[in-house]
This record gives structure tokens, sequence and C-alpha cells, in this order.
């Protein structure tokens, strides 16, 4: 492809994305399905423009405002999309001449009054300025700045710029086949780098992106892709061998995984989800792994019937709630500007009956996880505090009492719950809690 087309791809992908209902890696992939003629490099430099125009719209968006660009009262459409792109452009430092556009691509060059904001971008020697707000240089919705100022404090500024850069690649090494050296060594005879993960130690984090499908330390079921922050929450369920142990939010599988490899396959572990798709796609994930004590059950929602008749079974429960998913914009930062206040309340409101219905299944002695990948206080601490306000049969047991014993090393927190950041902990921003059950 020419520079022209790479950029013409990216503007329709920008605009794909914004007016899809999926997330943005799911689109990206439908569009280059349908354009198959577009190969693996062409790909992988649309993809990058396309995911630093992400990573930077609020301030992309700031500059044209600022700067009186002729689009700059409606950046939507494929028109948003084209002016982001050449102003993304110019910050990585190439001047869009009309020339690069010419043929079948005139419609996206510059036109005069274009052209001269291009120009005052171009003498700009950084993407920031002064005069922004704290929402535009951290890059989240405004209607955040409240609950996240609460959050950080003075850290705000720190907290959300490290939330902008790109996630590393972190693998878990599955124990049932391969210790962290012998995947590392696997890897290394790949010619892929790996480091241990500092907290988790089950982690290696990656040099490199590479392609996983086509490694076989992957292919042979060593290591799965998972956030260290991620394998942190799962071995602080505690799931031992023999016990029963359920993942009441399995979705596609990734902490049963952990999970049953942490029970070195004995025992048994229940992997629930209400969407029976989201269950058997875990399916070649287990299999891969040597997994065979999960039984995999779509369940109703809160009234289901098998949760009253396992009530009170179960050793482990562990319940990764659906979220916002604010800790986890590193990877994927378009989902961010599809979020808004009505949808946190809803989700607040699902997370409490879930979290609910999930401790029934825990046995007098046995211990509820309550876990999510959100950054924000409502679901988190104030989820905690207000389930435990109706369930006086709970207490919390705090995270650096079980750091010791589960993980090894010194607690990475101080408080009663786990709750992670990339800046404080390198990891994606996740929230844990242990509670158990009292005993009759």
């Amino acid at each position: 492809m020419t520079p022209a087309a790479r950029l013409q791809a990216a503007i329709e992908l920008l605009a794909e994305i914004e007016k899809s209902a999926k997330p943005a890696d799911s689109a990206a992939s439908a569009y280059f399905r349908d354009r198959r003629y577009i190969g693996a490099k062409d790909r992988r430099a649309v993809a990058e423009t396309v995911w630093r125009v992400l990573r930077r719209k609020s301030r992309l968006d700031w500059w044209l405002v600022h700067l009186e660009h002729p689009d700059a009262d409606n950046l939507t459409g494929q028109w948003g999309a084209r002016a982001r792109v050449l102003a993304d452009l110019v910050f990585e430092g190439v001047q869009p001449d009309p020339e690069l556009f010419r043929g079948a691509h005139s419609a996206y060059a510059p036109e005069p009054a274009e052209r001269r904001v291009m120009d005052m971008l171009s003498e700009q020697k950084s993407i920031f300025h002064r005069d922004m707000p704290p929402h535009v240089r951290g890059e989240y919705p405004e209607w955040l700045t409240p609950r996240l100022t609460a959050l950080f404090g003075e850290r705000l500024v720190d907290e959300m710029g490290a939330m902008r850069d790109e996630a590393p690649v972190d693998l878990r090494v599955n124990t049932l086949k391969a210790s962290r050296e012998d995947a590392a060594r696997a890897l290394a005879k790949e010619d892929i780098k790996s480091t241990p993960t500092k907290l988790s130690p089950l982690g290696l984090r990656l040099a490199r992106r590479v392609p996983l499908v086509q490694v076989q330390a992957w292919r042979d079921g060593l290591v799965e892709v998972q956030d260290e922050g991620s394998q942190l929450v799962a071995l602080l369920t505690d799931a031992r061998p023999g016990m029963a142990v359920a993942d009441y939010c399995a979705g596609a599988g990734g902490k049963t995984l952990c999970l049953a490899a942490a029970m070195e396959n004995k025992g048994r572990l229940v992997a629930c989800d209400v969407a029976e798709w989201r269950v058997d796609r875990a399916g070649d994930r287990l299999r891969r792994a040597g997994v065979h004590n999960v039984t995999k059950r779509v369940i109703g929602g809160e009234s289901d019937k098998w949760i009253k008749r396992a009530a009170a079974s179960f050793d482990r429960v562990l319940v990764d709630a659906p979220c916002t998913g604010t800790g986890t914009w590193r990877r994927n930062p378009d989902a961010k500007w599809q979020l808004g206040e009505t949808d946190l309340l809803e989700l607040v409101g699902r997370q409490k009956d879930i979290l609910a219905s999930a401790a029934r299944l825990t046995k007098p002695g046995g211990r509820l996880v309550y876990a999510t990948c959100s950054l924000l206080a409502e679901e988190n601490e104030d989820q905690i505090a207000a389930f435990l306000a109706t369930h006086p049969d709970y207490e919390v047991v705090p995270v650096p009492q079980l750091w010791g014993e589960i993980i090894g090393g010194e607690c990475p927190v101080p408080g009663p719950y786990l709750r992670l950041s990339p800046l404080g902990h390198g990891t994606d921003g996740f929230f844990g809690a242990v509670m158990e059950r009292k005993a009759v």
C-alpha cells in the first residue's frame, strides 16, 4: 500500500470503530477480514496509526478546536477521523503534503484552511499544552474528573498519564505443564525474550509483541495471555487441590485456567456465565492447557435454580464482576469514549445483585473473592461496604494477611483490599477483596 492508502485505511477504520458497538479490536478484525488484500506489514502500519490516534484523541481534538480547524465543531464520522489522522501525522513529524494524496486518495488531501492548521501544529514542540485541562491531558471523559480526583488526589495527572501508555504483554505460566523457568526457556528457543513479573510468581513479561498463535509454547499450552494484575486476583482466591471452587463470572476462562492450575486438576471447578457463547469459547483454552476438572455451566441470572441447589457448597467463590473496565484503558483506549455515567450506574446495580447471588454458594468457613478491572470506588470499595452491611455473616480478610502465604514476597498494598494501577504496580488497574463466611 502507498502511504496515502494506509492513511485512508486508518481513517476508514477509525470511523468504523466510532460507529460500531464492537470493541476496537473486534472492529479492526472485521475490517481487515473484509480486505484480505491488505498485507501483514500494511495491517500493522494501519493499526499502529489507529491505536495511536485513539490514545491521543482528547489532545488531538483539543488542538483542532484551539486552532479553529474547519471541522472542529463536528469531529465525528469519517471527516472527524480524517482531521485527527492528519493532526496525528504532524505530531509524528510528517507534514501531510497535498502531493501525498494524488489520484484515488485526493478526497483526503488537506484543504487550504486545514493546511493552515497543520502548519501551526508543526510549530508545536509537544502534543501537550499548558492550557489543557486534566481530563484532556489524561485522556479520559470529563465527567469522571471528580471521581478520579477523589481517588488519586495529587497523583491524578501521573496516574492517568500511565493509563495512556500501551500495556505490555504479560503471560501466565501454566504450572500444569511447565515451571516459569521452563516456559521462559521454551520462549527463548523461538527468539522471544521474557522477564519474570515482579509481583506474580506465575508471570512472564515479553520484551515485544509477537503473534502468539504462531508461538509453539502457546500452542503447547505452556503459557496464556493474562495481565499480571489478573493473575494476582486469581491467586488470592487461594484455590487448592481437592476444593470445590466456583468461577462465577468466568467469561472466556482466563481466571478459570489459573484456578485449575492452582488446584492441580484435583477437585471440582465450576465455570459459570450467563452467556453460553462465552462459556463455549473457553473450551479450546481448557483443552490446550490440559485442564480436565472444570464443569461449564450457563446460569440464568441471580434466580437460577442451580444456585439454590448448590448453596453453601463451595470452598471458594470468585466473582470477577462485569465492570466499566476503566483499569484496562491501556489495552482498550476506545472503551473510555463509549462509557457514560448511565452505564456506570447500571453496572453498579448489576454488580450488587451478582455479588449477593454468588455469596449464597460459599460454605461457612469458605471465602468469597470479589474483583473488577475498574478504578472507580463505586464498583469496588463501595460495593464491598454495601455487601457487608447486608451480609453480617461475612468479614473481610485483609490482603496483606494473605499475601505472604499465598503469593510470597512483600505485599504491594497497605490496605485491606488489592488495588493495583499501572503507575503504582505496572499492571492494569485491578481491585480485589477477599471475604470469609463465618463458620456456624
